[in-house]
């Protein structure tokens, strides 16, 4: 952090005068607004969110780069897209151990939305506002009536959403097209979907295919025979979020790999059934730990469950593990892949705590497509 300025400002997480600066901003030579911090221990909680402010600048140093430049760039500085100019071909990112045999492909432009469409706070320039500092990141939130009458509605747009991308998944389809039935579908129910633009991300949904854990990024790259992939959809509607997932097989999938992904969906249902107040955070862990080990899988332990509503995330933060696990990252600074390239899958709903149990907001309808061969027993 760089304190040699005398000028005083407010600190951009907690608002209290501030006079040390990030050394990030300084030398990208951003406005202080927004950039000053009254401490190291404010600065290092802000940076996971902060960090995104240096991306817009070298953005624009890009634009009209080629496509090897574009490439150097999103190696050297962190750049969060995946582009190259060409049909069919992979990103070939030089020294790079990559897990698994997935690549990265090029992926489109970013959708556009209506001008009617209710948009969050990042849908214009990509930087959350209320979200970072708000207290609901330290302090879990009990919904009002009024916020839970909103939840379930929206709730539900998202499970639709999520059954429309379910019905278009073959081989020989892109995750591309995915992105674009999710964007439509989001579109035509009134809503906007959370991911796009969120901290710069550039598609409306996520689809994570064989090692990739979650937040793969929607490409060209097609399906192919004997794929799963997980489908991840949050929708903005009413001031609020819904958020779900789902894993699917692509085509036919192997014996390992339907496992895997019967084993995920019944570790959720598992978590699911001990939910109701007075149950702890880690016993939900413990229950899909036990569960995974007891079939011969492992959990993923770099991510976890997390409060929503009218923030995308925020308190509380639901572990599925005991201990720290590692993954890989990719270079496009989103997509994280298994650190030993096995495959990975994942289910997600969003729960609302009642007073005996729990409503699962997000739960299939009667209408969603019949995928999953162990729910007709």
């Amino acid at each position: 952090m760089d304190g040699s300025s005398t000028e005083t400002l407010s600190c951009g997480r907690c608002g209290k005068p501030a006079s040390l600066q990030c050394p990030k901003c300084v030398e990208l030579k951003l406005p202080r607004e927004g950039a000053s911090f009254c401490s190291q221990d404010c600065f290092k909680a802000s940076w996971s969110t902060h960090k995104s402010v240096h991306l817009k600048p070298k953005l624009s140093l890009i634009s009209n780069a080629d496509a090897d430049d574009v490439i150097s760039v999103a190696l050297n500085q962190g750049w969060k897209y995946c582009i190259k100019r060409g049909q069919g071909r992979t990103i070939n990112f030089p020294y790079f151990d990559w897990t698994g045999t997935l690549r990265p492909y090029p992926i489109s432009s970013m959708r556009n939305l209506p001008e009617y469409i209710d948009k969050p706070d990042w849908a214009i320039d990509g930087t959350p506002k209320i979200e970072p500092s708000s207290d609901l990141q330290h302090v879990v939130e009990v919904k009002t009536p009024e916020q839970i009458r909103k939840m379930r509605e929206t709730c539900r747009i998202a499970r639709e959403v999520l059954d429309a991308a379910a019905c278009v998944i073959k081989p020989g389809v892109t995750t591309d097209e995915i992105d674009a039935v999710v964007h439509e579908a989001t579109i035509a129910a009134g809503g906007y979907p959370s991911p796009l633009n969120y901290h710069f991300f550039p598609k409306s949904c996520c689809t994570s295919v064989n090692e990739v854990i979650c937040h793969g990024i929607p490409d060209c790259r097609r399906l192919e025979d004997g794929d799963i992939v997980n489908v991840d959809v949050t929708v903005y509607y009413q001031g609020v979020h819904g958020d779900l997932n789902d894993t699917y097989f692509v085509g036919n999938v192997d014996e390992v790999s339907q496992q895997l992904v019967r084993c995920t969906y019944e570790c959720l249902e598992k978590a699911i059934s001990i939910v109701k107040p007075g149950v702890r955070f880690r016993e939900v862990g413990e229950v899909i730990n036990r569960h995974a080990i007891m079939s011969g899988f492992s959990v993923v332990k770099s991510y976890c469950g997390h409060g929503i509503g009218e923030l995308f995330h925020c308190a509380p933060n639901i572990p599925h593990y005991g201990r720290v696990w590692r993954d890989r990252l990719w270079p496009d600074g989103w997509t994280a892949a298994t650190a030993d390239g096995k495959r990975s899958a994942q289910f997600e709903h969003t729960l609302l705590v009642t007073e005996t149990g729990v409503e699962v907001l997000t739960a299939r309808l009667p209408t969603s497509p019949n995928v999953y061969p162990w729910l007709n027993a």
